[in-house]
């Protein structure tokens, strides 16, 4: 272990109960492991709407914001706001830090520090809308049915420009996943260690019996293709409950047959019942690590999912063996390929072959505790190759290379 600075600029886009997943576990859970080395972090974003509420973990904290904050619905519509937010993040002031840690899906790991700083940052995604997904959120985009695309277009070039431009700032990169680390290294050209995310897999227990619906759980936005969940469960006509919010809740509901079930957005409460109770938990989008996923194993269920992207970190596949399997990753992100991998699982009635109790045991590896141990190692390795002026191997933490 190293003496830390004793006032560690903890960088991430926003805080707002409007915006709150699994990249505000990482700020949270990183701001314990600041605190647990003897340091204080000082928060920092673009904007922020969470000290003020008193039910929130950053109630009472002082956060260092940019000058969206006062700009008119800054606050409640950062995003609106995308082509100001690189120039807003680069005004932060970090010069009073030596230690700079970031949580980046936008911005955050834009922020400009010296080469006497050291800037670690843990990248979620290089901004989805930008690059490889950018189709996929055009295809519905109203901006675009209002003849604003080119617009829209030239916008995310010149992000794409900015994103790779900032990402050479950074001295070491964590990624969440290898699939995002492959991400990093295609759009940057940047070489980054993977430390899985903490997800709270204490929430859920894996001892109730499995009843007959499937479940899919997202944000309902086009990315996440719950409507080819949807029309998959049109045509086997098994019952199927799709927990969450989003612009393509509508849409969804119009294409729904009598079997599928909108519920929209439902408490933790009514979450962990369904996760517990769920003949398995479905979903055909591509994810940079995928945290509910992670959640429904906790909860003792099978994941039936398209194979690509973070859950083939996370999801061991029955074609490898149905004993030590946690679900099935279908190949095409086609309404057919899901069909075929349900037809299977059905069939097979492997929900009864797969052990909740191992579904439960594998998600563990996920856990908070397995999170705050691997990034405080190589938090603790980077900052010494720092003060000894080293470079970090990015496909070994513990490996050292001279400057």
């Amino acid at each position: 272990m190293h003496d830390f600075p004793k006032d560690i600029a903890l960088v991430h886009e926003w805080f707002s109960p409007r915006s709150s997943g699994g990249s505000e576990q990482v700020v949270r859970a990183v701001d314990e492991i600041i605190s647990s080395l003897g340091s204080s972090a000082s928060l920092c974003a673009l904007i922020d709407a969470e000290s003020i509420r008193s039910e929130s973990w950053l109630s009472g904290r002082s956060v260092n914001t940019s000058c969206i904050q006062g700009l008119p619905f800054g606050i409640s519509h950062v995003q609106s706001y995308l082509p100001l937010l690189p120039y807003a993040i680069e005004q932060i002031d970090l010069k009073e830090y030596p230690l700079v840690i970031s949580s980046s899906h936008l911005v955050a790991k834009g922020v400009l520090t010296s080469p006497d700083q050291l800037h670690l940052s843990y990248i979620h995604t290089p901004v989805r809308y930008a690059w490889d997904q950018m189709e996929v959120y055009l295809q519905r985009s109203f901006l675009r049915r209002i003849g604003c695309g080119p617009v829209i277009r030239w916008q995310l070039h010149k992000l794409r420009q900015w994103d790779q431009l900032s990402s050479a700032r950074v001295d070491c990169l964590l990624a969440n996943s290898r699939f995002t680390a492959r991400r990093i290294l295609k759009y940057w050209g940047r070489e980054s260690i993977v430390v899985h995310p903490p997800v709270d897999v204490d929430r859920f227990t894996f001892t109730q019996d499995r009843d007959d619906y499937y479940l899919c759980l997202c944000r309902l936005v086009p990315n996440k293709k719950v409507d080819l969940v949807v029309r998959a469960f049109n045509s086997l006509g098994l019952p199927l409950l799709i927990v969450g919010d989003g612009p393509e809740r509508s849409f969804l509901k119009r294409i729904a047959g009598p079997n599928v079930k909108i519920m929209g957005y439902q408490n933790k409460q009514i979450v962990e019942d369904l996760m517990q109770k769920c003949r398995a938990y479905v979903y055909a989008g591509v994810e940079d690590f995928g945290i509910a996923p992670v959640e429904a194993m906790a909860s003792g269920a099978p994941v039936i999912a398209l194979g690509k992207g973070g859950l083939l970190d996370t999801v061991r596949c029955a074609s490898r063996g149905i004993q030590s399997s946690t679900g099935i990753l279908f190949q095409h992100q086609k309404v057919q390929s899901l069909i075929e991998a349900i037809n299977w699982f059905e069939e097979k009635k492997l929900w009864e072959q797969m052990s909740s109790e191992a579904i439960n045991e594998w998600a563990q590896k996920f856990s908070h505790d397995e999170f705050s141990k691997k990034f405080e190692v190589v938090l603790n390795k980077a900052w010494h190759a720092h003060l000894n002026k080293c470079t970090i191997s990015s496909s070994d933490p513990f490996e050292f290379k001279k400057s």
